[in-house]
């Protein structure tokens, strides 16, 4: 009788430290989170951003509904200056539209920074008016902090958005810019 309740117990064990058939628990914990990626293909390859839904649910539900869409594609980072960002999401390339889904509120946190690869939240002076505009850091602005909404950090390509074409003055808008091809959800990518 005991054999049998320990045969049973290392069976729900076994189960229960193998969540995905044929994976061990480490390998389950390790693998993505495809709802809460992003693939932004461009022209030099694909970039991947981790989402962060735990400190910025609306700005991450808006992007994810943007993305599938399509919206983002064909969209210009029509604002990129070096050493600091590059900017995207507006259709109109002038840094004034937006999706017509209007404003979101900040969504600020102390959990995160702006760093290398971190994505934020574009927005007018008002802390309230994000829409589909976003950032991509080129290089830490930790004065940014607690002003801008975080939502996603690029975890691989980060030398594709290295590439993306810079603008020009003090404002960074560009010329003939480069464009985003896609920009999907990783769970919704089939390759």
């Amino acid at each position: 009788m005991r054999r049998r309740a320990l045969i049973a117990r290392l069976a729900i064990a076994s189960l229960v430290a193998t969540p995905v058939l044929g994976m061990t628990m480490s390998e389950a914990e390790a693998a993505p989170d495809l709802e809460n990626e992003l693939y932004l293909d461009l022209k030099d390859g694909r970039v991947v951003i981790q989402l962060f839904p735990d400190i910025a649910p609306k700005a991450v539900a808006r992007v994810k509904e943007l993305c599938r869409k399509g919206f983002y594609d064909g969209t210009p980072f029509h604002r990129v200056i070096e050493g600091f960002m590059a900017q995207g999401g507006d259709p109109t390339g002038t840094g004034t539209g937006g999706s017509g889904l209007g404003h979101l509120p900040a969504e600020f946190t102390t959990k995160r920074h702006f760093l290398r690869g971190t994505v934020g939240a574009a927005r007018s002076s008002d802390p309230n008016s994000a829409d589909s505009q976003f950032f991509i850091m080129f290089a830490p602005s930790t004065h940014l902090d607690g002003q801008y909404t975080i939502w996603g950090q690029v975890i691989s390509g980060m030398e594709f958005v290295d590439h993306i074409k810079r603008g020009g003055g003090a404002n960074g808008m560009v010329s003939n810019p480069d464009k985003i091809i896609h920009m999907r959800v990783a769970a919704d990518v089939k390759n």
